[in-house]
């Protein structure tokens, strides 16, 4: 089946974070929404119809996930990752960022260090503080247009109260899809020093050509034993409002110790659409993927194109992964306040670069997940920032 993400659908009133929020984060209504990070594609007709179905069974009590949830799990990460998961290594959060924190919380104590790498996701600056742990920043190195780990930084910096390190695989926002080579120099070093890393990978299905993701605990069985990964259907399938995500454990005492904080709020449960969805999506969602990727990857390059052709100050970083794209406005000499005021004027609505922490200033994160025409329209109004040079 050929499916069509050049259909423009309206989202206003359905409250949309991304488009009925506007006033409230951006202070105007009348701008084209390019920030949060889901997708403006309808979610597919198989994970719809999946719920329609499950609809007409008229009572939503109390359920469990089903060993065919677990199934569609293990299938998908064989298939597309190469990575043989067992099921006694999956379990459940209600979000990839609640996972995180959840982590945290079970595998440090307040006043421990917990090293991320910025510019990165801004939750994980939240997730960090909010649970009263120490933030341990370890900045990414930009090389040839690339970011990359700064080891010796990292070494340097830790102390005997460094416990756990948030690692974003595929980076976010710059759209890494980090190498063996990086990954295995980093999960080495930290298994040096008994920091356990929490891999955030829930962009892993949107990997462009030439590029391949590597679970974290495929690398060793040793490297395995020293993590915990957080994934999701959410961002490939456009199924966030849904707040289904799953964490893999391979680690015994690791995932006994994680089950018991989830188990104590009782976040376990789940919801049932959420698991219709994330079973649909992981046994008939592959050719909608591959072609969603390909038009991912198309509007990079028309976003690339367009800005050499008529704004060639701006920068963009080229992502090997994600819907998301990493501009860098600092050849404009601009205060970010004045950026960020400036793009609103014209009704372009992005991320700040601040957001994401060290290295962001003069940066936006743009949201590739749209319509080529509204991609269009959002780049033909940032032509008045030529007058800016």
């Amino acid at each position: 089946m050929k499916y069509n993400f050049d259909e423009q659908v309206p989202r206003e009133g359905t409250n949309s974070l991304k488009y009925d929020a506007r006033l409230n984060f951006f202070g105007k209504e009348d701008v084209l929404p390019l920030w949060v990070a889901d997708m403006d594609f309808k979610t597919p007709d198989f994970i719809i119809n999946a719920i329609k179905e499950r609809l007409n069974h008229e009572i939503l009590g109390y359920t469990f996930r089903p060993d065919s949830y677990y199934e569609a799990i293990i299938h998908w990460m064989k298939e597309r990752h190469g990575w043989t998961v067992e099921k006694e290594w999956i379990s459940f959060s209600p979000g990839v960022v609640a996972g995180l924190t959840l982590a945290i919380e079970t595998f440090s104590n307040p006043g421990d260090e917990v090293v991320v790498q910025p510019p990165v996701y801004f939750p994980f600056f939240d997730s960090v503080k909010s649970t009263g742990r120490q933030l341990l920043e370890n900045p990414l190195t930009l090389v040839d247009g690339r970011y990359t780990f700064d080891l010796d930084d990292l070494e340097r910096k830790i102390t005997p109260k460094t416990k756990l390190l948030l690692l974003c695989n595929p980076q976010n926002p710059g759209g890494m899809v980090w190498t063996k080579g990086e990954l295995t120099a980093l999960a080495s070093l930290c298994m040096k020093h008994k920091i356990l890393i929490i891999s955030d990978e829930i962009h892993s299905d949107l990997i462009f050509e030439g590029h391949k993701h590597i679970p974290l605990p495929t690398l060793s069985d040793e490297i395995a034993q020293n993590c915990v990964v957080c994934m999701a259907p959410s961002k490939t399938f456009n199924v966030a409002g849904l707040t289904t995500s799953f964490v893999i454990i391979p680690n015994k005492r690791h995932f006994a110790r994680y089950e018991r904080t989830l188990r104590i709020p009782h976040l376990h449960m789940g919801n049932i659409f959420g698991t219709v969805a994330l079973e649909a999506a992981y046994k008939h969602g592959a050719d909608w993927v591959d072609q969603l990727v390909v038009y991912l990857e198309e509007n990079y390059r028309f976003l690339e194109t367009w800005l050499k052709e008529n704004l060639p100050q701006v920068v963009p970083m080229k992502p090997e992964a994600t819907y998301l794209a990493w501009l860098d406005f600092s050849a404009l000499v601009m205060a970010d306040d004045e950026l960020n005021s400036k793009l609103l004027e014209a009704g372009v609505g992005m991320n700040r670069g601040v957001q994401f922490g060290t290295g962001g200033a003069g940066y936006m994160r743009i949201n590739l997940g749209c319509t080529r025409a509204m991609l269009q329209q959002a780049l033909e109004r940032m032509v008045v920032l030529k007058e800016e040079k």
